[in-house]
């Protein structure tokens, strides 16, 4: 029995580009309720942001109405918009979390 000198060629469709999966990002909103202290600590626990970018984002959500707080899979963009969701409605705020695609 003689061994092969090649490999045998297998079809492993690598021709098939492979796609990064979308992202999105995950926005917060402003209202005249939910106080400043509250979004940076949300900003720190949730979203891993140091104390400076938590403040910045918190300014800009404040200046413009809304503020991004980074981006995301599906899955993680929709698990931080709940925990936050979750959060505000705990401790009486308003305060809007959505995603958006990028």
């Amino acid at each position: 029995m003689s061994i092969p000198s090649e490999r045998p060629e297998y079809e492993t469709g690598a021709e098939e580009e492979l796609k990064e999966p979308p992202r999105y990002k995950v926005l917060m909103h402003n209202d005249d309720y939910t106080t400043m202290e509250f979004v940076v600590h949300i900003l720190k626990t949730v979203f891993s942001k140091t104390e400076n970018e938590a403040v910045e984002i918190m300014l800009n959500i404040h200046r413009n109405g809304v503020g991004v707080c980074g981006t995301y899979t599906a899955e993680m963009a929709e698990t931080k918009v709940s925990l936050v969701t979750h959060w505000a409605k705990k401790e009486g705020y308003p305060l809007k979390c959505t995603m958006e695609e990028v």
